[in-house]
C-alpha cells in the first residue's frame, strides 16, 4: 500500500467550510479562488487538478460527461448538486481520504449519492 495520500482539489460550487474541515483533518485541499482559476472552465480546473495530482470533487455532472472518455485524472469525486449537506460531504471525503490510495483513485469515478 502506497504511503502517499489523496488530496482534492475543490470545485467553485462546494461550501468553504468543506476546504476547511478538510485542511482542519491534515488533508491538503486546493480551491478554484486559491489557484486563480474561478471563472475558468472545467477542463482548466482538471488540468490543475491533474497537475497537482488531486482528486476532483464537483457537483457538475457537465464535468462528468466531458471526462467520459479520459482516463487520465487522478480521480474524480461527483456529488449531485444540493443533496448533501456540507457535513456529510466533509465526512464521506474524508472516508475516501482513509480508504483509498492515489494508484487506487487513479482514473477512478466515485459518485456519492445519499
Amino acid at each position: 500500500m502506497s504511503s502517499k495520500r489523496i488530496g482534492y482539489y475543490l470545485d467553485e460550487n462546494i461550501d468553504p467550510v468543506v476546504a476547511q474541515s478538510l485542511r482542519h483533518y491534515g488533508i491538503k485541499v486546493t480551491t478554484p479562488v486559491e489557484s486563480g482559476l474561478r471563472t475558468h472552465g472545467d477542463r482548466d480546473q482538471l488540468v490543475l487538478a491533474c497537475q497537482r495530482q488531486q482528486v476532483m470533487v464537483t457537483t457538475d455532472a457537465s464535468l462528468l460527461r466531458n471526462t467520459q472518455n479520459q482516463s487520465v485524472h487522478f480521480g474524480i469525486v461527483y456529488y449531485p448538486q444540493d443533496e448533501l449537506k456540507a457535513s456529510d460531504m466533509i465526512r464521506r471525503l474524508i472516508h475516501i481520504y482513509e480508504a483509498l490510495t492515489p494508484e487506487e483513485m487513479l482514473g477512478h469515478v466515485e459518485i456519492v449519492r445519499l
